[in-house]
């Protein structure tokens, strides 16, 4: 069809949908909501807040197989908040956003929004900050 368009198709040859490009979606995005009468300003302006999944976390914790202890110690570079034990702090400085057992864990600063994304190898913990940005890039924005 196009470089921009991929149609999409069930087993039995049924269209199913299209899949377009971050660039084409963007040039034709308006007119599509504007045509299926979706209303943007429908969606509620605070994001649901969801619960912190301790349960990962424990189960991380139950199988930590790594050849250094449990780390409880958040910092943000962005502000500069830090903890000892983020899950001993009251209030919290910093909120469990995920965790898994591949030793993936993320933390939201409670002060300014940022990301901090703790992710444990065999032999070392690399932490990354990104700032909270207010304003997102709709072309590189997830909706489900």
């Amino acid at each position: 069809m196009s470089d921009q368009i991929n149609e999409l198709f069930d087993k039995d040859g049924n269209l199913i949908g299209a899949l377009l490009t971050a660039e084409a979606w963007t040039t034709v995005r308006a007119l599509v909501m504007d045509a299926l009468g979706v209303n943007e300003n429908d969606a509620p302006d605070a994001p649901e807040v969801k619960p912190e999944p301790l349960a990962d976390w424990e189960t991380l914790t139950q199988y930590w197989d790594f050849p250094y202890a449990v780390d409880m110690d958040v910092a943000c570079e962005n502000c500069g908040n830090r903890t000892e034990d983020w899950s001993s702090d009251e209030p919290r400085k910093f909120r469990l956003t995920s965790a898994n057992l591949a030793g993936l864990v993320a933390f939201q600063c409670m002060d300014c929004r940022a990301k901090v994304v703790k992710k444990h190898f065999k032999d070392e913990i690399v932490t990354e900050c990104t700032p909270y940005r207010e304003e997102k890039i709709t072309s590189k924005e997830g909706r489900y």
